[in-house]
C-alpha cells in the first residue's frame, strides 16, 4: 500500500504561481512513476506530469509544457509541482498518483488506469 497526500493548492491570480506537494508514505519502494492528474470542473481527469521515481525522467502534457515543472526529493518521498504563470484553465483538483507498474512507453503514464495509488486531491483557483 501507497498512501499520498497534497499540499499546497489555493487562490491564486492568473499569472501567478503555486507549489504543489505530494508526500507519499507506506511501500514507496514499489513505485515506479509519481504523477500529477487534474480535473476541471464538469471534466474528466487528464494528465498532467510525472516522474519517474528511480530515473527522474519527466513527462508533460503539451498544456503545461514550458510552465510547470514537477520535481522530487528521494529523501522525505515528496513529490512537487511548481506552477508557474498560471492560466484561468488551470483551475482543477489537482491529484497525486503512484504506478507499480513498469512501461517502457511513457505515453502509457499518461493515462490514470496506470496509477493504483491516489491522494485525495487539492483545489487550485485560478482568478482572472
Amino acid at each position: 500500500q501507497v498512501q499520498l497526500v497534497e499540499s499546497g493548492g489555493e487562490l491564486v491570480q492568473a499569472g501567478g504561481s503555486l507549489r504543489l506537494s505530494c508526500a507519499a508514505s507506506g511501500r514507496t519502494f514499489t513505485t515506479y512513476v509519481l504523477g500529477w492528474f487534474r480535473q476541471p470542473p464538469g471534466k474528466e481527469r487528464e494528465f498532467v506530469s510525472a516522474i519517474s521515481r528511480r530515473s527522474g525522467s519527466t513527462f508533460y502534457s503539451d498544456s503545461v509544457k514550458g510552465r510547470f515543472t514537477i520535481s522530487k526529493s528521494n529523501s522525505n518521498n515528496t513529490v512537487y509541482l511548481q506552477l508557474n504563470n498560471l492560466k484561468t484553465e488551470d483551475t482543477a483538483v489537482y491529484y497525486c498518483a503512484a504506478s507499480t507498474l513498469y512501461y517502457k512507453i511513457d505515453s502509457y503514464y499518461y493515462t490514470p488506469r496506470s496509477y493504483g495509488y491516489w491522494g485525495r486531491g487539492t483545489q487550485v483557483t485560478v482568478s482572472s
